[in-house]
C-alpha cells in the first residue's frame, strides 16, 4: 500500500539576522593608501564624508599643521567606515584611534586595517562619550579629533566638553553637522570654542574648531 503523506510540517530553519549588505564604496583621497576604495555597510545613519568634504578639510588641515603629519595624534569618534581616519592615517599621522560601537561596523574597520597594514591605527569597540571619558581619566592628548556624529540627536553638546580635555595645545576638532554652527548667537555649549573654518555641500555643514581654553598643564 502507498504510505500516507506525512502530517508532521517540515522543520522550520533556524531564523539568522541578515548581514548588512555593502551600499558602495568610499576611496581614500590623499597618502600612500590613495585611491583604496573602503565598503560602505548599509546601516542605518551611516553617511560617510563626501569625497569633495574631505578633499577641502584635509587641505584645511594640512595648512593648520603645516603639512607636519608625522606628529599628529587623531582621534576618529563615531568612525563608522573609518574614511576620515584612514585618511589621517594615509598622510602619515603618527597615531589613530578609531571608536565605533555598532558590530558589523567594528569587523569591517579591522578587515581593512588588516589589509593596509595599518600598525599605527588602533580601533576601540564601544560608546564614543564613555571612550572619551576614559581617556581623558588616561590623559590621553589628541592633535585632530574627528566629530561627525549621527543627526539629529544632540551628539555636539555631549562629545565637545569632554573633547577640549583631550585636544593638544592647538589642537583641532573637526565637526560636522545637520546645520551650520556659524551664528551670531551660537549655543552656550559653543562659547568655549573658535570656529576656525567652515561650509558646507548641500546639506553636509562641516566646520573646524579650535578651543578657546589652554590646556591644563599636568603636575
Amino acid at each position: 500500500m502507498p504510505k500516507k503523506p506525512s502530517s508532521k510540517p517540515a522543520p522550520k530553519k533556524p531564523a539568522h539576522k541578515p548581514r548588512p549588505t555593502m551600499t558602495h564604496q568610499v576611496r581614500i583621497i590623499g597618502g600612500q593608501w590613495k585611491r583604496t576604495p573602503l565598503p560602505v555597510l548599509d546601516v542605518e545613519g551611516l553617511r560617510p564624508t563626501p569625497d569633495r568634504v574631505r578633499e577641502t578639510v584635509f587641505n584645511w588641515i594640512n595648512h593648520l599643521i603645516d603639512g607636519s603629519w608625522s606628529r599628529v595624534k587623531c582621534l576618529d569618534l563615531f568612525a563608522g567606515t573609518g574614511v576620515l581616519g584612514f585618511e589621517a592615517a594615509s598622510r602619515g599621522a603618527a597615531q589613530v584611534v578609531m571608536v565605533e560601537m555598532h558590530t558589523p561596523a567594528v569587523r569591517q574597520l579591522e578587515a581593512t586595517k588588516e589589509k593596509l597594514r595599518a600598525e599605527q591605527l588602533s580601533i576601540v569597540r564601544g560608546d564614543a562619550l564613555t571612550a572619551i571619558q576614559g581617556m581623558a581619566r588616561n590623559a590621553a592628548k589628541f592633535d585632530l579629533i574627528f566629530l561627525d556624529p549621527p543627526y539629529h540627536q544632540n551628539w555636539l553638546e555631549k562629545m565637545l566638553p569632554g573633547c577640549a580635555q583631550l585636544l593638544a595645545k592647538d589642537g583641532i576638532v573637526y565637526v560636522e553637522s545637520e546645520e551650520s554652527l556659524v551664528s551670531d548667537t551660537p549655543p552656550e555649549w559653543l562659547a568655549d570654542w573658535e570656529i576656525v573654518r567652515a561650509d558646507n555641500a548641500g546639506m553636509v555643514f562641516y566646520h573646524l574648531l579650535q578651543s578657546k581654553k589652554l590646556p591644563e598643564v599636568q603636575a
